[in-house]
């Protein structure tokens, strides 16, 4: 199976370059094609540092990062950007959809970056928005949604530009329970139908639950204790927290 993403050796200090306290450390892992990886961690663990260091955002002072096969390190600015591009979509905590847009109109926005004309596509960013279930609000903005439509527009827009790997962050953080559930089966869905990776990071044991594997970040190192699915239960979750003290 073809790694989208791997992590060797990872290691990023704070802005000063302090080698006493690394924000992460040692940090290294794998997402396949199709499969769906949740890392945990409380505040302060390097949750947020390792997906900006994912996104190409930032550097690393150690270690590598590939994506796609490709070293993000040893490429240029312009060629990391191409490769964020055309690789990663993004699905945030607080949806990042634009407001003086239709919900049609922010779902063909990945397109519009790529340099196609998303009104040449509208059949297929339609189907997208009938999967997650929006067939009939293409026409409304953003501030007309609720927050589990808004979420679902915002996975739909991920879908839209064929990136294999979505990165997920909080995604159901400000949602209310039932939405939060109806956003994690969506995501379970792309991951198993379309068989894109998923990297999601969630302080919630539930979410977890959804992904094929849970890794443990605890003070920027990941935790050997590891769970596997499918089948993983909030039980085994809320176990693993408490054994870590998390």
């Amino acid at each position: 199976m073809a790694h989208i993403l791997r992590v060797s050796d990872l290691f990023k200090f704070h802005d000063g370059g302090d080698q006493s306290a690394p924000v992460l450390k040692n940090v290294a892992f794998h997402v396949d094609e199709g499969e769906f990886v949740c890392v945990m961690g409380p505040s302060g663990s390097g949750k947020s540092t390792l997906l900006h260091l994912v996104s190409g955002l930032d550097q690393p002072q150690a270690g590598a990062i590939e994506l796609r096969g490709k070293d993000l390190r040893k490429l240029s600015e312009s060629e990391r950007t191409r490769l964020r591009r055309d690789a990663i979509a993004h699905v945030f905590q607080f949806f990042n959809l634009l407001g003086n847009l239709t919900v049609l109109e922010n779902v063909g926005l990945p397109l519009s970056i790529a340099g196609k004309r998303p009104a040449l596509e509208e059949p297929y960013l339609r189907s997208l928005l009938s999967r997650v279930g929006l067939e009939k609000r293409t026409g409304a903005f953003p501030h007309q949604l609720s927050g589990g439509e808004m979420q679902r527009v915002s996975i739909a827009r991920a879908l839209a530009g064929g990136q294999p790997l979505i990165l997920a962050d909080e995604p159901t953080g400000n949602l209310s329970q039932k939405a939060g559930l109806e956003v994690m089966q969506l995501l379970r869905r792309v991951c198993e139908e379309d068989r894109r990776a998923i990297l999601l990071v969630t302080h919630n044991p539930r979410d977890a639950t959804f992904a094929d594997r849970v890794m443990f970040l605890v003070d920027g190192e990941l935790s050997p204790r590891v769970l596997r699915g499918p089948g993983i239960a909030v039980s085994d979750v809320h176990e693993a927290l408490t054994e870590l003290a998390i």
